[in-house]
Parts: C-alpha cells; structure tokens; sequence
C-alpha cells in the first residue's frame, strides 16, 4: 500500500469513527445578505489556473475536484462549510482554496464565500488584486458586520471575506468564542451556498483545530516531495474531529489510482 494511500485510509476510518485602480461602489444598504462592496478581482498569479487557464489540465483537475466535493457535500443535509489546509506551510493548500471556490462560482448552481482565515499568513487578497482595510479580524476584534466586510469579486458567485486588520494574536482569535459566534452566523445566513475557509497549516498552529471542529468537512492538501509521511500522519491524526472528506495530492508526478477513498489530484503549474 502507497504512503499517500495509508494516510486516506486512516482518514476514513476516523470519518467513520483591492489593488491600485480598484473601483468600489455601494450596492445595498447596511444589513442586507448581499455584500455591500464590488471590488473587480485583478487576476495575474498564473497558478490560478481555473481563470488563467482554463483548458489545462490542471484546470481539469481542479474542475474534478469540485465535482467530488459537490458530490460528498450535497447530501440531505447541506454540509457547506468547509475547511482547507495542510499539514505544514508550503504545500498548496491556499491556492488550492482559492481555485476550488471559484471553480464551484463560476458554475449557475453555486454561489461561495470565500473565508481567509490564515491569519498569520494571509495571501487570497493578492492572489485576487483586491485589498481592503475590513476583514475577518476586525469582526472578531472590533465588531464589525459580517456584511461591511465582505466584497463580491466580479468571478461569477465569488464573494470574499478577507483576513483584516494585522493582529498580534491571531491564535487566540482563531480559538475564541467570537470565531464561534461568526462561524454559526455565516452558517445562518448562507445555508444555501459553499462556505470555504483558508486556514493555517494544522501542525505549527494549534488554533486550527479549534475552527475545523466547528466546520462540516476538511480538504485536506499534501503536496508530493514537501510533506514528510510522519506530518501527514500527525496531521490526520490531529484531524480527527475535524471530518476529512478527502486528500488533494498536490504537485503530483505518481498518480494513484483507487475506488475505496475520496480524493483529487491537483498538478500545480510552478
């Protein structure tokens, strides 16, 4: 049995046990579901593969991808909100996020809300041009509407929520009754659409635990030849009430093949 293979088969055992030139404009009043800002994403990064590249095979994958999680998510009930990341930094997992939500908003069927919720590192603001002064954490600190913060981006149903104001405590954030509280909010007032957070890595930072508890299902992201087989094992370990739909072997070169677990390959263009 393949190392990658003996890490989804403990995962389903446990399952079973703005930028310069931006124009923004107000669009709804104060309290309203739909966000308040329109900020045009500005895409360059080329491994947004799904935008820049549509007919790649790696757009394929992506698109293979959602198919998978469309498929494990939309059950009796909706499981919608989802987590991704990884066992530790430099594995792919906010790329991955990032092209998996806007290949499910790109569709008429689904609309998504994108969470950067890694606070310490942030990146889905310049992978998209947009940059804000609101985001997540100035929900949490300050007590900021969900709704002033959020900015529809322009990519089909892609609306994005970003990380905010930097923090010195991004931990303790993550952890707080506040998260808790946002979380159950956007679980209220988007019980129709996929809610999608990018978080830190699981291993480093242990607040993420504490987010994936609260979350319907975790992507959990592995990138071949960066990610050591007793991480991975920690990592799903670690993950164990945190409902791990499945693994994106990410920068793949060995494709494995199965019909007992639920995964996607991802081969990021770098």
């Amino acid at each position: 049995m393949s190392r990658i293979e003996e890490i989804l088969e403990k995962a389903a055992k446990m399952r079973a046990g703005g930028g310069n030139g931006e124009k923004s404009k107000r669009i709804s009043p104060p309290g309203s579901k739909v966000p308040r800002v329109v900020r045009q994403a500005r895409i360059e990064n080329p491994n947004l593969v799904t935008i820049v590249d549509p007919d790649s095979s790696t757009a394929e994958e992506y698109r293979k991808l959602k198919s998978m999680v469309v498929k494990l998510t939309e059950v009796d009930d909706f499981r919608n909100m989802l987590m991704v990341t990884s066992a530790i930094g430099g594995e792919g997992k906010s790329i991955t996020a990032l092209n998996l939500a806007i290949t499910l908003a790109q569709e008429y069927d689904h609309t998504v809300l994108l969470v950067d919720a890694d606070l310490r590192q942030p990146s889905l603001s310049n992978y998209l041009g947009i940059h804000t002064e609101l985001g997540l954490t100035d929900c949490l600190v300050d007590g900021v509407g969900i709704g002033s913060a959020l900015i529809k981006t322009g990519i089909g149903g892609l609306v994005f929520l970003p990380s905010g104001s930097k923090v010195s405590n991004p931990g303790e954030l993550l952890s707080s009754n506040r998260m808790r509280e946002i979380v159950k909010e956007l679980k209220h007032r988007y019980p129709d659409r996929y809610v999608i957070f990018d978080t830190p890595p699981v291993l480093p930072f242990a607040e993420v635990l504490s987010v994936g508890a609260l979350l319907d299902g975790t992507i959990f992201v592995v990138r071949e030849g960066v990610t050591p087989e007793d991480n991975m094992k920690d990592a799903v370990t670690m993950l164990r009430d945190a409902n791990i739909l499945g693994v994106v072997y990410n920068a793949a070169e060995t494709v494995f093949l199965s019909g007992h677990y639920n995964y996607s390959h991802y081969y990021q263009n770098r």
